[in-house]
């Protein structure tokens, strides 16, 4: 389908998803997070995509933060409503899509851009990305997901003070405090992530749906981590990748899996 605000491409097993409000600096409003929700959910469902990776139009932002516009003159109730339609439609959908999404990084991710880049699975970033949660500076806390996917990504105080001083930290102190996974030149950013899509291709897509579901339960309220280990680890057995990954390690090939 087509997008009013997303550029979608495919090669191999990679689908592009390219946020594209540059004069905005990919700002996301309303609309653009239900395309990005429709459009992985879509990629999500396809067979053939082994990596969804999610990016910014131009140099100089991959999401710049929300619309501000758009909710500026809320109240208290629609403040809660608004963040909750944020995490239901496309934060919480992103980080529980069992189709691993790598985040893009390519220049400024504040405020609900970094949001999105955290719940991301792997987040590669360009050497001119700056990152940062601006939100407490515009009398607002991150209503995405910040407060608790910083805290589990960098620890409880560093998370504090990046929130608490609204400051905005260049792309290798993010890699430093093990915010992102790795910090490239720009024009080698989509290169590497590529390289990332590559190597999950070669695994079993459904083994890393399994350890998705399995990661993500350790940082769920009232949720057994170790347990939905063991159950993830059981329902492996059950399906054709792993008859043929432990059939290629038995006759010494590579292991060809279709699903």
């Amino acid at each position: 389908m087509s997008y009013n605000n997303l550029l979608i491409s495919q090669h191999d097993n990679i689908l592009t998803i390219t946020i594209n409000r540059p004069n905005q600096l990919n700002a996301l409003n309303k609309e653009t997070i239900l395309e990005l929700a429709k459009a992985v959910t879509e990629g999500a469902v396809d067979p053939n995509i082994k990596t969804i990776i999610l990016t910014g139009s131009g140099e100089k932002a991959f999401v710049a933060g929300a619309d501000i516009k758009e909710f500026a003159h809320f109240g208290t109730e629609e403040g809660k409503t608004l963040s909750a339609f944020g995490h239901k439609t496309l934060f919480d959908l992103i980080e529980n899509t069992t189709t691993p999404i790598v985040a893009a990084i390519n220049g400024f991710a504040l405020g609900g851009g970094l949001e999105l880049a955290m719940a991301c699975h792997i987040r590669v970033a360009s050497s001119n990305a700056r990152m940062g949660l601006p939100e407490v500076s515009l009398g607002v806390i991150p209503g995405y997901g910040g407060t608790q996917r910083l805290p589990q990504l960098i620890g409880k105080g560093r998370a504090n003070e990046l929130i608490f001083t609204a400051e905005m930290i260049k792309a290798d102190k993010a890699l430093e405090l093990g915010l992102v996974n790795h910090v490239v030149e720009l024009d080698q950013l989509l290169n590497k992530c590529d390289e990332i899509a590559a190597k999950i291709a070669k695994n079993s897509s459904t083994a890393i749906a399994c350890s998705i579901n399995a990661v993500n339960a350790g940082f769920k309220d009232g949720v057994n981590g170790f347990e939905q280990e063991i159950v993830q680890f059981g329902n492996c057995f059950g399906t054709d990748d792993f008859k043929e990954g432990t059939t290629a390690f038995i006759e010494r090939r590579k292991a060809n899996f279709n699903a």
